[in-house]
């Protein structure tokens, strides 16, 4: 039934590549399907001056596409001068969701930026964002935490996340691309290793959904963030 052959409760295959630049503190490339998004995590010693002198540390994150990680080129955003309003939505998205794993106390008085890349787009770049900044984002800390500059670690659990929808009248795990644009439903799921919630992002997309499908949709979610956290715990042991 659908244009992949995959099962409804079957993600595509996710592969996750550590220590993929020189320079950054933490790297990865993950790959869900034909999605590859490029993860890198920067410790600095600083933070915003909103906390500053509070002693917590801070998690955040940019998200950019590359002109041609969809079919036809897209003109770079910083050609036009500024970010577009998705661009924005999704770092935000992806800092908050981030930070949600954090214990900002036993950070420390440091900043962490995520930075996320599209190198190739076919549905889920968030979703592929959030769980590949989270092992940058292990790495990194990792280094922390061996050099001595954190006491504990500060990630409480892995953060990922996965999308799930209606498509064609059924309930379905981990959208592509063909999926999405004819899905009647469409979420995004951010979650804690243990199923706890984070944010979830639910829209009709040309029908409404009951609070059954719905049940049925966090159900199919917290199996692809269960598959999701082994993965990122292997792939940052």
């Amino acid at each position: 039934m659908r244009p992949s052959g995959r099962k409804l409760d079957e993600m595509r295959a996710v592969s996750i590549e550590t220590n993929v630049t020189k320079h950054a503190e933490g790297s990865c490339m993950i790959k869900m399907g034909d999605t590859h998004v490029l993860c890198t995590a920067t410790i600095e010693d600083r933070v915003p001056p909103f906390i500053k002198g509070s002693g917590l540390g801070w998690v955040t994150a940019e998200y950019g596409m590359l002109p041609r990680s969809t079919t036809s080129r897209m003109r770079r955003e910083a050609t036009a001068g500024k970010q577009g309003g998705r661009t924005v939505e999704i770092q935000r998205l992806i800092g908050r969701s981030l930070r949600a794993g954090v214990d900002r106390v036993a950070l420390g008085e440091r900043q962490i930026t995520v930075d996320c890349d599209v190198i190739q787009a076919d549905g889920g770049t968030r979703c592929a964002s959030i769980t590949g900044g989270w092992v940058a984002l292990k790495l990194a800390v990792n280094k922390l935490i061996k050099a001595g500059d954190v006491l504990s670690d500060p990630l409480v659990s892995p953060v990922s996340a996965i999308s799930c929808g209606i498509y064609a009248g059924q309930p379905v795990l981990d959208l592509d691309y063909p999926e999405d644009g004819e899905a009647g439903v469409d979420g995004n799921f951010i979650m804690l290793a243990n199923g706890q919630m984070i944010e979830v992002q639910m829209s009709a997309e040309g029908s409404t959904y009951s609070r059954e499908q719905m049940n049925k949709l966090i159900d199919l979610a917290e199996k692809g963030v269960a598959e999701l956290s082994a993965m990122q715990l292997a792939a940052t042991a």
